[in-house]
């Protein structure tokens, strides 16, 4: 195990502290922080979007084939029900944004070394409930036909292209 120090507290590889990070915990913060710092150098409009897709394509290419062929699949989705999102990497991983701000994004469950893979909505989505009540992210494990559908359902009104 590595270790070393942060103030007083020494951590280590595993989350071994009450309220420590995991190894994949800091790697994907690490990560964002290159996004946001590679962000920054980027110039901005059409090379800038082709650039940030083609990160989000190279990302999903390196991830394990089960959950590949979903990103690949919500991707799809994503291009066909709510073109206006523009794919750009979210700590790491797949993610597709609305004037700059990820709305709905996929994490690799494998690259996680999770149980499941994970699409979730941000902040940014159009998904208020009036009840006050709704769910921002949804458990991926061999959908079914019914699942991509429901999930092509929730691109579309976290992008804002329908109402309900």
């Amino acid at each position: 195990m590595t270790a070393w120090r942060r103030g007083e507290a020494t951590v280590t590889d595993k989350q071994d502290v009450a309220g420590g990070f995991s190894k994949q915990e800091r790697a994907a913060m690490k990560e964002r922080a290159a996004e946001l710092k590679e962000d920054a150098k980027r110039a901005k409009g059409a090379g800038k979007a082709s650039a940030e897709e083609a990160d989000v394509l190279a990302k999903i290419a390196q991830m394990p084939v089960g959950d590949r062929a979903m990103a690949e699949r919500l991707h799809a989705i994503v291009a066909n029900v709510a073109p206006g999102l523009s794919p750009k990497l979210y700590y790491g991983q797949p993610g597709y944004a609305k004037g700059g701000k990820v709305v709905v994004f996929f994490r690799s469950g494998q690259m996680d070394k999770q149980r499941y893979s994970t699409f979730g909505v941000s902040v940014q989505a159009s998904l208020d409930e009036p009840s006050g009540f709704w769910p921002t992210s949804f458990a991926l494990a061999e959908p079914t036909a019914k699942a991509w559908e429901q999930l092509s359902d929730i691109v579309r009104r976290a992008a804002g292209t329908e109402q309900r």
